[in-house]
């Protein structure tokens, strides 16, 4: 197939290339370097079906050629990103998710948003499944990437049944792995980081809030299923091992053997107390679920951040 990827030089974005090139697909990836790296798609110069293209989607989308599908992960998505650059944010929901549902539309390509589990907001249902409608705070300071995402998935709902456009939605939990920023806002950097430079953890609040850790070559081997089935509504993908962030900081204290003591601070407003994603579907329907587990994965992402520069 040949498939563009918006946010290709993302975190996520240069994964999925990277597995679309080693399916034998031809892959075009688009950025407009905001929050993404150039870095993170460098091992692929040179090879025949990779192409960069540099442009922000939010503006008119010119792709020449036909697409199989459109792959939609263009987004700030840390906290950081999201509060520095709010309405850049919400264009790129909206706006960027009508210009590549456009140009799904026009090449009768299959379309793929990466949406988030960020929808549910701060969830009085737990864990989460598909069928929740989410508590979000559209006016917090939040709400500018948990509404953006809202938005994307209802107007991709809206070019599926108005225009016949062959749409699928994955939900992302929060996911780790190599060529994330180094202290980019996101628990997994921002702890891994401060252990490597030997400075207190921070923990926000006790601690006692929990997430859900995906490993990025799980997530994106099930974002690649959905990809080719023929699940349209909205799907999980996550790992359901759920703890909290302070049993997390400590395993960060122990796999990367830092002296660094843990430090607590005020809990930001709207920040999720629970997090953990019901996965039924996803098993039931793609026949996925994680594999890597969290030690082995934490291992291979603190030898890359040991590599980078802060």
């Amino acid at each position: 197939m040949r498939l563009l990827v918006t946010g290709g030089a993302g975190f996520l974005g240069s994964h999925l290339c990277d597995r679309l090139l080693a399916e034998g697909h031809e892959v075009i990836a688009m950025d407009n370097l905001l929050t993404g790296n150039p870095r993170n798609i460098a091992h692929l110069e040179g090879e025949k079906r990779f192409r960069f293209v540099r442009h922000d989607v939010t503006h008119f989308i010119f792709v020449d050629g036909p697409l199989d599908a459109v792959l939609h992960f263009a987004s700030p998505a840390s906290p950081i990103d999201y509060l520095e650059l709010p309405i850049q944010t919400l264009k790129v929901g909206s706006l960027g998710t009508h210009n590549a549902l456009g140009l799904a539309k026009a090449k009768k390509a299959r379309f793929l948003l990466a949406s988030t589990s960020e929808v549910y907001g701060d969830p009085l249902v737990h864990p989460q499944p598909e069928t929740y409608w989410g508590n979000v705070n559209p006016i917090g300071p939040r709400g500018v990437y948990d509404e953006a995402k809202r938005f994307a998935e209802a107007i991709t709902m809206a070019y599926r049944r108005a225009h016949g456009v062959d749409t699928r939605i994955v939900r992302i939990f929060n996911t780790y792995g190599e060529r994330m920023r180094p202290r980019d806002g996101r628990v997994v950097p921002a702890l891994i980081g401060q252990a490597l430079a030997g400075e207190p953890l921070t923990v926000f609040g006790d601690g006692s809030q929990t997430r859900s850790f995906c490993y990025v070559s799980d997530l994106v081997d099930g974002i690649y299923r959905l990809l080719l089935s023929d699940s349209a509504e909205p799907t999980n993908i996550g790992n359901p091992a759920e703890l909290s962030v302070l049993e997390f900081a400590k395993t960060i204290q122990a796999l990367t053997g830092t002296k660094s003591e843990i430090v607590f601070k005020p809990l930001p407003v709207d920040d999720p107390k629970v997090r953990q994603p019901d996965i039924s579907k996803a098993r039931a329907k793609l026949g996925w679920e994680p594999r890597v587990r969290l030690e082995e994965g934490l291992r291979r992402t603190i030898e890359y951040f040991r590599s980078v520069p802060a």
